[in-house]
This record gives structure tokens, C-alpha cells and sequence, in this order.
């Protein structure tokens, strides 16, 4: 009797996943907001916390998916007659590089460092923010790229150029620091990065909040006053 309780509740929760699932509207893993997320591990307790619990009945499967399917349909419809719930609860984008600067507020904002931005532009096919004119954090955790015209795609063979190596930037400086174990690698020293720096009007590494290395484009820099 156990077994066939068991598969009448699996086979109820399965359905009302789907049935749930189709009124919310389909979506892809990426595209889930916060609220998207916590609905879904809501959905995720409800069913597989009552599944094998035999004090919590049938009925109760029921009520409590239908009343959970209620209350997010009613959310949802509540935040398109009045939009400005939308930032509370499913955040907003953030434009987290402005005209090829990197908003610092921004990163710190949405709690995101050097490393991790590097991460999603790279996610982009974009291995280096001298080519990002802007860049927007999105609700769902992704970042949406704008290439300066100068960076975009074009084959060199259509122009009749010769190819040119790649080459893998290299973050020297951040927030005024040497990153000296990046530096040793690059094959490069101190008294090295001190002219590139001084001939561009840079005088110590404390006035640069990110620099970044590419052996065929030189020395990029954003400084505190940028």
C-alpha cells in the first residue's frame, strides 16, 4: 500500500511540476531570475518533502502545489500592473563598463570581482576589456557585450592583412596593486612596468585601478580618475 501512495503522490507532483511549469512560461536555465530560482526550489521541497512523508496526505499534495502555482502566477501579474516590484524582486541590470571604463561601484555592487568579470566576457568571446565599449550585468547572472566598432569582428584575410599572432592579456595592476606573480610570468619587472606606466603620464601603480598587458597592443590603463 506504501509503494502505491508513493507512486500516486510522484505521479501527482510530476504533473503538477509541468502543469506549473507551462502557466510560468518555459525558460531556459540561464534566463531564470532570483525569484525564478527560489520558485523552483520551492516546488523542489513541496514535492520531495511530501513524497515520502505518509502523515502529509494526497490532498495536501494537492493544496499545496496549487496554492504555490496561485501565489506565483498572482506575483507575476503583480509585478507587470505595477512594475516597480520588478527590482526588489527579480533585481535590475547594471552597467558594469561605461564607454570602455569599468564601474567599480558597479562590481562591488553586484558583488563581482577582476577575475569573475573576466570570466563572463571571456564567456562572450571576449578575452579583453580594451575591446568592451559596454557591458551589462543581467538579472540572470550573464553580461551582455557591446564591442567598440574598432573590435569588431572582421577577417583580416577580406582586407588582404597579414596575420597577426594571438596574443592572452594579462592583468598587471588592480585597484593601485602589482600583481607581481603575473608580472614574472609575463617575463616582465617592476622597473619595467614603471616606464610603461610613466609614458602615459602614470606616475605609481597606487593611481591605476586596472591595467592590463597584451604583448601586440601594449599597456592598457584605467586610472582612480577615469
Amino acid at each position: 500500500m506504501d509503494f502505491a501512495y508513493i507512486t500516486v503522490k510522484l505521479a501527482t507532483g510530476l504533473v503538477g511540476l509541468w502543469v506549473i511549469t507551462r502557466l510560468l512560461g518555459r525558460k531556459e536555465i540561464s534566463q531564470l531570475t532570483a525569484f525564478d530560482f527560489v520558485s523552483s526550489l520551492m516546488l523542489s521541497e513541496i514535492v520531495g518533502n511530501t513524497i515520502y512523508d505518509k502523515e502529509v496526505r494526497f490532498i495536501e499534495l494537492v493544496y499545496a502545489l496549487f496554492l504555490w502555482a496561485a501565489l506565483s502566477i498572482a506575483l507575476e501579474k503583480l509585478v507587470q500592473y505595477i512594475p516597480v516590484l520588478s527590482r526588489p524582486l527579480n533585481g535590475t541590470a547594471d552597467l558594469i563598463i561605461k564607454q570602455g571604463v569599468i564601474d567599480f561601484k558597479a562590481l562591488k555592487r553586484n558583488n563581482l570581482d577582476i577575475d569573475q568579470l573576466h570570466t563572463l566576457l571571456r564567456e562572450q568571446n571576449v578575452f579583453t576589456v580594451r575591446e568592451v565599449a559596454f557591458a551589462v550585468f543581467e538579472t540572470n547572472g550573464n553580461v551582455s557585450v557591446m564591442k567598440k566598432s574598432a573590435a569588431e569582428a572582421i577577417q583580416r584575410e577580406d582586407l588582404k592583412l597579414p596575420a597577426e599572432p594571438a596574443a592572452f592579456p594579462v592583468v598587471l595592476i588592480q585597484k593601485g596593486r602589482i600583481d607581481h606573480a603575473k608580472l614574472k610570468e609575463a617575463g616582465y619587472d617592476e622597473r619595467w612596468l614603471s616606464d610603461k606606466l610613466q609614458q602615459q603620464g602614470v606616475t605609481s601603480p597606487e593611481e591605476v585601478l586596472y591595467a592590463e598587458w597584451m604583448e601586440n597592443k601594449g599597456l592598457f590603463i584605467q586610472t582612480r580618475g577615469q
